[in-house]
């Protein structure tokens, strides 16, 4: 059977050498090579999903491939995709890239410039690795899946806005419907999910910000469980802290999140750092929340012209949430999409703070009332972007399976 490799190559002149290359190893099947980290994990990411025989044997990632380091690509594929072996390409073969490689999860270190010697028997030997792992975990079982959990990210255009609010009910929504759930407070400064769920914490992301290899022991002593079931990473009490937290340790700790629950959804606040921008840029779903007024909605289109420019998102990957929606208003999510150029999602939030007032003073934002039209609405965007599980006949009753009473149909906007 020949060996598939998937070269993940950035750099023009690099593609070329590399692909000629591999086409001349016995037995070997390169497939077309992909240009940047995103694309090499969306790639993997749709094989999986139609089968774990469909996963290329063997990955090549080049040294200078984008805009994922290299090492963090490395160990973001050995995370959701085990059974896929990784060789990295390197014009530095020392030592210490070496043990660096195979502690990111590396199976393999070749030299540039390439050498066809080095190279054929590197893949060969990675090649069989992968198939014995493959035979041991058994292809097509429930078990290994590699594509890992959806990551949501949830970044307010201004402060105020409700991103927080928004980023705890997507979470609730995911739970309630029999989703393994985590929520993390990545606005490391000024995070407020925990007083808004009323809970009192030791451990924060931050205890996580230093180690290399999270196992599952770790992150379990990290992450709180809350009353409803979800889990919860919460922002450092001391909000000076949130420096340790850089954008490197947030890539760690997101693909560790995403390798063992299957809904991921991170609050990145207002003000977007570093670490909020890693996550944003792992997203399978960043959303962008804005109220319907001149100042939030241009918070909105500068937030996405940002991260436009610093290549962490495009514009038509980002969906806008308006919260705090009204029929009478001026500013319609028709608008906020021209302006902004992004999606908007069709479930709106209206306006309700008095449904909300209680609850909020209290720090009880999980006890909203169920009958109450924001929560409805909160619940509703959950299905909209497919976080939650829906049997066939919640799907006609319009409630979700978990036991909340006030779950809602997931009814789309008349056009």
């Amino acid at each position: 059977m020949p060996t598939r490799i998937l070269p993940a190559v950035g750099d023009v002149d690099a593609v070329r050498s590399i692909t000629t290359l591999l086409s001349q190893l016995p037995d070997a099947e390169p497939v077309s090579p992909v240009a940047d980290s995103t694309q090499l994990i969306d790639t993997l990411a749709r094989l999986a999903a139609e089968s774990i025989d469909e996963l290329p044997e063997v990955v090549v990632v080049h040294e200078r491939i984008g805009p994922v380091p290299a090492l963090e690509l490395i160990r973001e594929v050995a995370l959701r995709f085990p059974a896929v072996g990784v060789i990295l390409v390197t014009s530095d073969a020392g030592p210490g890239l070496f043990q660096a490689a195979m502690d990111y999860g590396a199976r393999g270190l070749v030299a540039l410039p390439l050498s066809y010697e080095e190279l054929a028997s590197r893949v060969q030997a990675v090649a069989q690795w992968s198939v014995g792992v493959r035979r041991h975990l058994g292809s097509g079982g429930d078990v290994f899946t590699g594509v890992g959990g959806t990551v949501v990210t949830v970044c307010g255009a201004k402060g105020g806005v409700g991103a927080t609010l928004t980023s705890i009910q997507l979470a609730l929504a995911a739970q309630a419907s029999g989703r393994s759930t985590v929520l993390v407070d990545m606005d490391l400064q000024a995070g407020d999910v925990a007083s808004y769920l009323d809970v009192q914490f030791r451990r924060s992301v931050v205890d996580l910000a230093a180690i290399t290899d999270i196992s599952p022991r770790v992150l379990a002593d990290a992450v709180f469980r809350h009353d409803t079931g979800v889990a919860l990473l919460l922002a450092p009490g001391e909000g000076e802290r949130g420096e340790e937290v850089t954008d490197r340790a947030v890539r760690q700790i997101v693909s560790a999140l995403r390798s063992r629950y299957e809904v991921v959804v991170v609050d990145c606040g207002a003000q977007l750092s570093g670490a909020g921008a890693a996550a944003v840029e792992m997203a399978d779903t960043a959303l962008l929340i804005t109220t319907p007024d001149v100042v939030a909605v241009r918070g909105a289109k500068r937030t996405v012209r940002m991260w436009d420019r610093l290549q962490i998102r495009k514009a038509e990957e980002t969906t806008v949430v308006v919260n705090r929606h009204t029929r009478g208003t001026e500013i319609q999510p028709p608008l906020i999409q021209k302006i902004t150029g992004t999606a908007v999602a069709a479930t709106a939030i209206p306006a309700n703070f008095k449904e909300l007032q209680g609850a909020v003073d209290a720090g009880r934002v999980h006890e909203l009332d169920s009958k109450g039209l924001v929560k409805q609405a909160l619940w509703a965007l959950a299905g909209e972007l497919g976080l939650v599980k829906v049997t066939e006949g919640a799907q006609r009753s319009g409630r979700l399976r978990g036991g909340d009473r006030g779950s809602v149909s997931f009814r789309r906007r008349k056009e």
